[in-house]
């Protein structure tokens, strides 16, 4: 005669975000990777602060995108220090004037900027960006449709 297992039998539902990895490029984590913990927030009004805590619990965030070899032993992240206002400069051969287009020194084109000359393609699509009716979003996309 054999025994059961000892511990909870039957389904159990697999961690976020899916039970089964798709195939190829569709691949996705399914152990959840970190994530934040909820946290109950007081002073709300009647029941929002436990809906809010529920919402956390049913979606939560994403964990620190910091990865871990910006991180020291302390947990915190690494910055370099500013440099001081008065102090000798480090690139004591490059032109003052690097960087713009009068005195020595290569011009702004160095800088490899993208082009800033706003056109109707970069406008249509700050203003579908922020436009609620998506009247916006429709015009961009036949814009990008007609190669603008």
């Amino acid at each position: 005669m054999t025994t059961a297992p000892q511990g909870p039998g039957g389904y159990r539902a697999p961690s976020n975000p899916a039970p089964v990895s798709g195939p190829g490029a569709l691949s996705k984590r399914t152990d959840g990777g970190p994530t934040q913990g909820a946290k109950y927030i007081s002073g709300l009004p009647y029941g929002q602060g436990q809906e809010t805590y529920s919402n956390q619990l049913a979606a939560p965030m994403a964990g620190n995108p910091m990865s871990g070899s910006a991180m020291g032993n302390s947990g915190l992240v690494q910055m370099e220090m500013p440099t001081e206002l008065m102090a000798a400069t480090s690139r004591p051969n490059e032109p003052i004037t690097s960087g713009i287009d009068i005195g020595d020194g290569p011009g702004s084109s160095s800088l490899r900027l993208p082009n800033q000359e706003p056109n109707i393609l970069t406008i249509m699509q700050r203003l579908a960006e922020n436009d609620p009716s998506g009247d916006s979003e429709l015009i961009y996309n036949t814009l990008l449709q007609r190669g603008f």
